[in-house]
């Protein structure tokens, strides 16, 4: 009995020990790490100047004073220097930096400080506001010691990593945390597919590299949650999804992405039972630029965009940064749902940078009212030429103004000033059409409505509404 006890005992302490092997080691010390991966991290100051103007006479004018806007340019013009901090990281020996681009945006002179005590002027070779990202190169014939960037596709929430940066101006500090999070969208940027960490992460840290245990950098630290500081939810730009932009901005000063020329939305539950499709997915192509790649390629609005390029579409969200990556000028499959079958088209690819996409228009109109929609609970009147002319819309628009929602209305997300152009695919002619269109729905077993409207920005969007 005690041979079996013994024989027990040791299988038992066999087993937690080869789990225990097999599972990552927590590290004991981060110092050989940072050790190693400092030199390659460096300090950035930029210098701005900012004129003012002195106030001209002996005393303040009470705020919000009509006489202070009145006679701020009589004071004499003062010139003064500012400064702001952030933190970068060198990925070649002659000595290429990577950081934010909103550490150097509207920078005069921009300074760099490798190892703590040595400090050269850079110069700006490329910055991409979409994502946030700069490119400088230090004026010197010194080599320096670079890092790598790492497959951060490859990092999993859990894993460790380790964060060095210049928080509040104190130089080459360094935290410690995990991964939080994958593909966080927080709305700071154009293409955001961020990774969370809660490393501590705080103003002068912009720009900072976020290395896995290999010393690899897997992202570039841009932003924190919160205005005081780090509180445990920091992020970071992906290494492979920066990769490509900084290739380009060392290589041509400026990005070149992908353009397909569509605006596209979510697709709800309520459209795909709409369009028969199995389940929620794929991007819905709201309205197609005219004479864009999208519009030559024979897309529409109300396509379905389910894949690009080979890769599928899970969410609308995916879209724009898969199409974004892609080469300008490569021809791309794109498979849509349409007439709630899948077809095919061969898409040329244009470039962003140069399209009219690229500068973003706000046009708002608002009309007054007409015929009450029982079947909706709003209020609407029909397009007229003054309409189409004031919001810059094609001739051939035709609709109904919402002027009117009710606060219990199915639709009382919208906007009054939205034009509803489209119900279950048909054409809008009159406010009859659309009224019509409601009564055969409400009939039907789904009672499931889809309408295209054109919102307040003349954006065209397809909404799922359901009828009681």
């Amino acid at each position: 009995m005690k041979k079996y006890l013994k024989s027990l005992v040791l299988l038992i302490f066999c087993l937690n020990f080869t789990t225990l092997s097999n599972a990552k080691d927590i590290p004991a010390s981060f110092a050989d790490l940072a050790e190693r991966l400092m030199p390659s991290v460096v300090n950035i100051s930029t210098t701005t100047t900012v004129t003012t103007r002195s106030n001209p006479f002996p005393f303040q004018f009470p705020p919000g004073s009509p006489f202070e806007d009145m006679f701020k340019d009589f004071g004499t013009p003062q010139e003064r220097k500012t400064s702001a901090l952030g933190s970068g990281f060198i990925i070649s020996d002659d000595g290429i930096v990577i950081t934010n681009n909103h550490v150097i945006q509207g920078a005069e002179d921009v300074f760099v400080r490798v190892n703590g005590d040595q400090e050269f002027k850079a110069k700006i070779l490329g910055a991409d506001p979409g994502m946030d990202l700069a490119v400088l190169k230090i004026e010197s014939d010194e080599k320096f010691v670079p890092v790598k960037f790492g497959d951060s596709d490859k990092s999993r929430i859990g894993d460790w990593v380790i964060a060095i940066g210049n928080p509040f101006g104190l130089g080459g500090t360094v935290t410690a945390g995990i991964i939080s999070a994958r593909n966080r969208s927080i709305g700071l940027s154009r293409y955001e597919d961020f990774i969370q960490t809660d490393a501590s992460i705080n103003q002068g840290n912009s720009g900072g590299p976020l290395f896995n245990m290999k010393g690899d950098v897997i992202g570039i630290n841009t932003a924190i949650l919160g205005q005081s500081g780090s509180i445990g939810i920091g992020f970071a730009i992906p290494s492979n999804s920066a990769d490509r932009v900084i290739k380009q901005l060392i290589e041509f000063g400026e990005t070149k992405r992908g353009w397909l020329g569509v605006r596209i939305q979510t697709v709800t539950k309520e459209i795909a039972d709409v369009e028969k499709l199995d389940k929620p997915r794929g991007a819905l192509v709201a309205s197609v630029a005219d004479g864009s790649p999208s519009d030559k390629g024979g897309i529409k609005a109300g396509d379905i965009i389910l894949e690009f390029d080979g890769k599928p579409i899970k969410e609308m969200v995916e879209l724009p940064k898969i199409v974004a990556q892609t080469d300008v000028g490569k021809k791309v499959i794109v498979k849509v749902w349409r007439n709630k079958r899948e077809i095919t088209k061969n898409i040329i690819l244009g470039r962003l940078e140069t399209s009219e996409d690229f500068k973003q228009k706000s046009i708002i109109t608002e009309k007054p009212k007409e015929v009450e929609i029982e079947g909706l609970k709003i209020t609407v009147r029909l397009v007229d030429k003054k309409d189409l002319e004031e919001r810059k819309l094609s001739k051939d628009v035709t609709g109904v103004v919402i002027t009117k929602i009710a606060q219990d209305s199915p639709v009382n997300y919208l906007e009054t000033g939205n034009i509803i152009v489209e119900a279950q695919k048909k054409k809008i002619n009159t406010i009859g059409d659309l009224e019509n269109i409601i009564k055969i729905t409400k009939r039907s077993s789904e009672k499931t409505l889809l309408i295209a409207i054109y919102n307040n920005q003349n954006q065209r969007r397809y909404i799922g509404v359901k009828l009681d």
